[in-house]
Order: C-alpha cells, then sequence, then structure tokens
C-alpha cells in the first residue's frame, strides 16, 4: 500500500507532490489567519457604524468589505488549485498499489476476490486518503496556527461560569470539550470498523455468487443467492442500529459545541469588558481550534471504511507475498 513513498520511480510525485500539498495547505491557512484578523476590526468598525452615526464613512465601510474580497478570492483560487493537484496526487499513489499488483498477478490472483481488492478497494483507498488525508494535515496546521492567537486573545477572559478564574480560560475550554468528546465517540463507536469489515466481506461474497451466475444461470437462482443476500441485509441491518446510537451521540455533542464558547465568554461578555469585534474574533479562533481537535469525531465514519479497507488490502497483500515466486499458473 505505501509503495508510492520507497519506490523511486514515484518519487517525484510521493517526495515532492507532498511538500507542494504542505505549502498551499499552509498558505490558505495563514489566509484564514488574515480573515480571522478581519472580523475582528470589521465588526469593531460595525459596533461603532451602528452606535455612533456617521462616524465611519461609507468609504471606509466598503473598503473592509473589498479587503475579505481580495482575501478570501485568493484563498480560493488556492483551495481549488490544491484540491486538483492532490486528486492527481493520490490517483498516482492508487497507480503505485495498482502496478505492484499487476506485475504481480499470477500470484494475486490466487486470492479469492483478488479483481475486487485491486480496482475497488484501491479507489476507496485513494479516494479516503485524499479527504481524510488532507483534512488531517489542514487540521494540524489550523491548529499550529491558531492555537497560539486563542492563547494569546485568552489573555483578557479570566472567568468561567461555575469556575471563576481560569488563565487562558477558552484554550483550555477547547482542548477538554474536543478531548472529551474524541473519547466519548471513539468509545460509542469502537465496534464500528469490525461491522464494515464484514460488510465488505458479506458483499463480496455475494457478488461474486452473481459473477458465477453470468455464466450459470442455476448460480443466480439458487438458494445459495438467497442465503448469501440474507446475510448482506443482517450485517447492514445491524450497521443501521450501530450507527443510530452513534449519529444520536454524535451530533447531540456537536451541536452542544456550538454555544460552548458563547456560555465561556458569558461572564466577560456581561460586563461589557470586550467588544463585538472581540468577540466575534475569539469566537472563531475558538472554533478553528475546536474543530481542528475534533478532527477524529468528525472523521470517524470516514475513519471506520479506511480502517476496513486498509485491513483488506493488508490481507492481501499478507497472502500475495506468501504464494511462492513460482507459481504462474
Amino acid at each position: 500500500m505505501f509503495k508510492f513513498f520507497t519506490n523511486k520511480r514515484w518519487f517525484p510525485w510521493s517526495i515532492f507532490g507532498s511538500l507542494i500539498i504542505l505549502i498551499s495547505t499552509w498558505y490558505q491557512v495563514q489566509l484564514d489567519v488574515m480573515i480571522n484578523e478581519w472580523f475582528g476590526e470589521f465588526y469593531d468598525t460595525l459596533q461603532k457604524a451602528l452606535t455612533t452615526p456617521n462616524s465611519v464613512s461609507e468609504k471606509e465601510f466598503i473598503s473592509y468589505l473589498l479587503t475579505f474580497a481580495k482575501i478570501a478570492g485568493v484563498w480560493m483560487v488556492i483551495s481549488v488549485a490544491t484540491d486538483y493537484f492532490t486528486s492527481h496526487w493520490t490517483f498516482r499513489w492508487r497507480t503505485a498499489m495498482a502496478d505492484y499488483y499487476h506485475e504481480n498477478w499470477y500470484k494475486a490472483r490466487l486470492t479469492e476476490g483478488a479483481s475486487q481488492r485491486v480496482q475497488e478497494d484501491t479507489l476507496k483507498f485513494a479516494r479516503i486518503m485524499e479527504g481524510l488525508g488532507v483534512e488531517l494535515l489542514r487540521s494540524l496546521m489550523t491548529l499550529i496556527a491558531f492555537l497560539p492567537i486563542l492563547w494569546g486573545l485568552s489573555k483578557q477572559i479570566t472567568m468561567l461560569p461555575f469556575f471563576g478564574e481560569v488563565n487562558h480560560a477558552l484554550v483550555w475550554v477547547a482542548i477538554v470539550t474536543a478531548l472529551g468528546g474524541t473519547l466519548i465517540l471513539a468509545g460509542v463507536g469502537f465496534k464500528l470498523p469490525g461491522i464494515e469489515y464484514d460488510i465488505q466481506k458479506e458483499e463480496a461474497a455475494y457478488r461474486k455468487e452473481l459473477v458465477l451466475g453470468e455464466d450459470n444461470i442455476n448460480n443466480a437462482g439458487s438458494s445459495s443467492v438467497n442465503f448469501l443476500y440474507g446475510n448482506v441485509r443482517k450485517i447492514h441491518f445491524k450497521m443501521y442500529f450501530h450507527y443510530l446510537y452513534f449519529n444520536a451521540v454524535k451530533w447531540s455533542y456537536l451541536q452542544g459545541m456550538v454555544i460552548v464558547p458563547y456560555v465561556a465568554l458569558a461572564p466577560t461578555i456581561v460586563t461589557g469588558a470586550i467588544t463585538l469585534g472581540f468577540v466575534q474574533q475569539i469566537a472563531r479562533a475558538f472554533n478553528k481550534v475546536e474543530n481542528s481537535l475534533q478532527y477524529l469525531v468528525r472523521s470517524w465514519p470516514i475513519i471506520v471504511e479506511l480502517i476496513s479497507v486498509q485491513r483488506r488490502l493488508s490481507e492481501f497483500e499478507t497472502k500475495l507475498n506468501n504464494v511462492p515466486d513460482q507459481v504462474k499458473a
């Protein structure tokens, strides 16, 4: 699976391509930092304009909007270009895997469901890594960029409801709530990777019987097909049940987290110690840090599928490597 990074043929893509993605992602995060600063200035200006008539000229107000448009425009171009390049990068990764399986097909074909693993599993692996890997990179870089910002902004927030005085309060609130939510969701969803693996196994057995039925009508109409489809139905219904309570806990947590920064800011807001612009700036920085720390919570269903695909490909490569090189036919 990882010959993309060990085969010299793919170094221009695996190494230099990774650097390009790294740099462009970091630049996007820096643009996010600029936008966060813009929010603070803009909402302070908005508050000033609403409380004191004619204190802000129309030209000055419009200039703030144009500044945002410029930053957002650059962010959009970089984001689209990065996504385009990343799609090509992950397809090269898939190609490196496929090439290895093609070269060793005389051994690979001896494994049950080899064609599905080479075609479908490599496709899934590439697509999942494209979305999951890039999002992980963005989360880490966003955390690196915004955690110091939140730390600095939190100097003015020293009081928390129920807890009283806490230095750099919002930083600790973000860390504790995000890590707590991650542990809760991991505990609730620990069965899901195994269920996803079983789904793929049952689906593969059912599909194989149908393929055999293309050449022999007795296979497609036999009781074995109905039995295999019954297994597919059972495992899917089992998955639906486990996702029922998992999603209930997940969305309860995520919806509850929407108001957490404002609850934490409540003692400071009611005293009028900070401006509207500062509230917006610190709330946005808090959400950036919190979302980065919630990477596992938000990505868990995709991680479940990745674990299943990785497990199937690992088994496939293990079986492939155990076949003697002398086997040709």
